[in-house]
């Protein structure tokens, strides 16, 4: 199995890429659209509903598939050998930091399903800040990986 893997190591990394970026714009892209609906729109309306279809789509056609295919691609580089040294720190980290974008992935549909249930929203201002939160984590991962601290 690990020389399967090894023997796919260009292209596996290439789709780990590719569903990482794509994971990433919806976490960038929710969190944003969270803030319009909770400024611009309210909770009723056919605005509302647009909205709702909007965040809806991205969650599910978008950011869910793009996960799964992120933690797949990722855990098939991680079990092939040469390729993390476990007894370093930066893979801890990393995992870290997934683990908290994974989460973070998690409250986000939460707040999907606050806004279609018409239950308590946050600020304009709190999702604004909370938009922050991926771009953190990104910057924990990727210097993790890159920099190997």
């Amino acid at each position: 199995m690990t020389d399967l893997l090894a023997s796919l190591y260009p292209w596996i990394k290439a789709f780990h890429i590719m569903s990482v970026i794509a994971w990433m714009a919806a976490l960038f892209y929710l969190p944003r659209l969270y803030v319009y609906h909770s400024e611009q729109v309210g909770l009723s309306g056919d605005t509302h509903v647009l909205f709702q279809t909007m965040e809806h789509k991205l969650l599910k056609v978008i950011m869910n598939p793009a996960m799964i295919a992120t933690w797949v691609f990722g855990i098939c580089l991680a079990l092939i050998p040469g390729v993390v040294d476990w007894g370093a720190v930066w893979p801890w980290t990393k995992l870290i930091g997934i683990l908290a974008m994974s989460g973070f992935h998690g409250w986000l549909s939460k707040q999907r399903r606050m806004f279609a249930s018409g239950g308590s929203i946050m600020t304009g201002r709190q999702y604004r800040m909370m938009n922050e939160v991926p771009t953190v984590l990104m910057v924990l991962i990727v210097l993790s990986v890159v920099v190997k601290f």
